[in-house]
């Protein structure tokens, strides 16, 4: 190294260089008060960021109607555990709690992020499910501290085109009340398009960190580039809010589609490129190998097919939103990701 001081001419130039390329440091975007909290992602000395989303409702059930029994859900707590060991789960209904309490029992080694559904507040019924959503999230993440590792307030709540939009000014005071309520770090999960845009910043300021949502596939993206589009989503977000960290709550590719649905934003319009288990496996490869090398906890979803979603049995049998899981419905691995489990964990 040189010991003498550069010519200022040459500081000068050199700090103008950084100026241009963006390279000087940023503040840090505002954030809760007292600070962040870490999420912690290690297990005995291990880092567990490589995760998915875990749902247990097999065929013939959904949320509010026909249930998964314990034996069920434990079953694929074991099976996804072979995989994963950190996982999300959506709401604090009576199966979360059942989940949660079943990993205690099994003495499962499972970190979660928990679920609250927010639902816009158009109605007193929403209000009040909201609250009770709200109050879940505390009592479970008080109830299961050694599980719960984080608490996500809100799924997709504030980005436009959300089905249930309710928007920041509905948000937040539940995001405060939970955080206030509990140890573990508190965020909301939505897409890129609402974390890029300016009415996001207040949204920020009151999470420990952002959990976004890039899906390749509903972006119109060719399979080649898809990998690439989604860490470009990623620096793009990390650049917007210096200091805050960021995790993929969702993201991935399906193995169906419906091309005959050409509604306006129907699959038949967004996907471009080909949707089929080779198509998955060739965007879980470079799933795993970004992850496990650049260390970024990302959940990937999901672990089942779920054929209730997307209309259940009055949409087509071929609608992507029942074909994203890596396992089929009655829990066999898809040809992607028996792929996956021979060239990735049993090296």
């Amino acid at each position: 190294m040189r010991s003498i001081m550069p010519h200022r001419a040459s500081l000068v130039f050199g700090l103008f260089c950084l100026l241009l390329t963006g390279c000087l440091a940023q503040p840090a975007a505002p954030g809760p008060a007292g600070g962040r909290r870490p999420l912690n992602l290690k297990v005995n000395g291990r880092w567990i960021g490589n995760g998915v989303s875990f749902s247990p409702y097999r065929d013939g059930q959904e949320p509010g109607k026909a249930v998964p029994s314990d034996d069920e859900i434990v079953a694929d707590l074991r099976l996804v555990a072979r995989y994963w060991t950190f996982i999300r789960v959506y709401d604090t209904g009576a199966v979360t709690e059942r989940t949660l309490k079943l990993i205690r029992q099994d003495k499962l080694p499972m970190r979660v992020v928990l679920g609250a559904w927010i639902s816009p507040e158009s109605s007193e019924e929403n209000k009040a499910r909201n609250r009770t959503e709200s109050e879940g999230a505390i009592r479970l993440a008080n109830a299961f501290p050694d599980i719960v590792v984080a608490v996500n307030v809100g799924n997709e709540t504030c980005v436009g085109w959300s089905g249930h939009h309710s928007g920041p000014e509905v948000l937040i005071p539940w995001l405060r009340m939970v955080r206030n309520a509990i140890r573990q770090p508190v965020t909301t999960a939505d897409d890129y398009s609402f974390w890029n845009r300016e009415d996001a910043r207040p949204v920020v300021a009151e999470v420990d960190f952002i959990m976004l949502h890039a899906y390749a596939l509903w972006n119109s993206r060719k399979l080649a580039e898809s990998m690439e589009w989604t860490i470009g989503i990623y620096d793009s977000i990390v650049r917007l809010y210096p200091g805050v960290p960021v995790i993929f709550g969702e993201t991935g590719w399906a193995t169906k589609h419906d091309p005959k649905n050409l509604s306006p934003g129907g699959e038949g319009i967004k996907v471009k490129d080909e949707v089929s288990d080779r198509a998955q496996e060739f965007y879980l490869r470079r799933h795993y190998d970004w992850v496990e090398k650049n260390k970024v906890p990302t959940l990937l979803f999901e672990a089942f097919d779920e054929n209730w979603k997307g209309g259940g049995a009055a949409s087509s049998p071929d609608n992507a939103e029942k074909h994203w899981g890596v396992f089929t419905t009655d829990r066999k691995p898809k040809a992607s990701f028996e792929a996956i489990i021979r060239d990735y964990y049993k090296r």
